[in-house]
């Protein structure tokens, strides 16, 4: 079935769990939409995975444009979400539906997403009273990282609860049609979705949540760098690479690859004359 921001709002209504991955290129799009996951993210967590960068804050329009472009050709039926990226929305409402709309046009993408609650409700609800459909993100919200002094838990505090409270009705009033909560205590997540009639995305979130959501080189092993509380490692994809990688290498240099069954052939009459 085709996933729009209608089947995640009925997903909810029905008490049906949603599911997201992110995604940056064709070929991996492609895998994931062939799984029946219900939503590509295209996030700016490209940044750190992809392009080496220390944290998302670096990341361009012409990042999330070009790799949500690439994810837009590989999928069918996946709900396509990407990040706005820093300083894309943050300087004026203009800006932000501006960049939004770009990345609808150029990225293909079904939606966007943008950090911030309270502060960012007169841009979401800008964004979606221009036709595009908008994916809040709240508590850790990772281009704060300076403001925040690093990667830390969010709402554990009461008036820290309450904000992240306040932060997810603002969302909702604003027109999204989901929100994600990332690293929040997993019983004031709870009470957040309980609260809000749109789909919250947990990552880091605990279980209550209508849907999680997960960077695919983190569930996969195949980035190393640094592993969150919250990430489980579902295959060790990484290390298998490694492997193949490891055996490659030994054959090319042992003579043994390519083997004759790689190769292609010629009559051996057309190499005797040639001069």
């Amino acid at each position: 079935m085709k996933n729009t921001v209608v089947t995640f709002k009925e997903a909810k209504a029905k008490g049906e769990k949603l599911t997201m991955l992110t995604a940056y290129d064709y070929s991996t799009a492609k895998l994931v939409d062939g799984a029946g996951i219900n939503s590509i993210l295209v996030g700016d967590s490209l940044g750190n995975v992809v392009l080496g960068y220390p944290d998302t804050i670096s990341v361009t329009m012409e990042d999330m444009i070009h790799h949500c472009a690439a994810v837009s050709r590989g999928i069918k039926d996946t709900l396509l979400i990407c990040d706005m990226p820093f300083m894309s929305y943050q300087a004026s409402v203009y800006d932000a539906v501006v960049n939004a709309g770009r990345l609808m046009k150029e990225g293909r993408a079904h939606a966007v997403k943008l950090e911030g609650g309270v502060e960012m409700e007169e841009t979401i609800r800008a964004i979606v009273n221009a036709s595009i459909p908008v994916c809040g993100h709240i508590g850790l919200t990772p281009q704060s990282i300076n403001a925040f002094g690093g990667f830390k838990v969010q709402g554990k505090g009461e008036a820290a609860a309450q904000k992240l409270l306040d932060d997810a009705r603002a969302v909702e009033r604003a027109g999204a049609f989901a929100v994600v909560l990332e690293c929040v205590p997993a019983a004031l997540a709870k009470r957040v979705t309980e609260e809000i009639s749109i789909p919250t995305i947990g990552i880091g979130a605990g279980a209550d949540c209508d849907g999680q959501v997960l960077v695919y080189q983190d569930m996969l092993g195949m980035f190393t760098d640094f592993k969150p509380k919250f990430v489980k490692h579902f295959a060790n994809v990484g290390q298998i690479m490694t492997e193949a990688f490891k055996a490659y290498d030994a054959e090319v240099k042992a003579g043994e690859f390519p083997a004759a069954e790689h190769t292609y052939k010629i009559d051996d009459s057309i190499i005797e004359k040639l001069y």
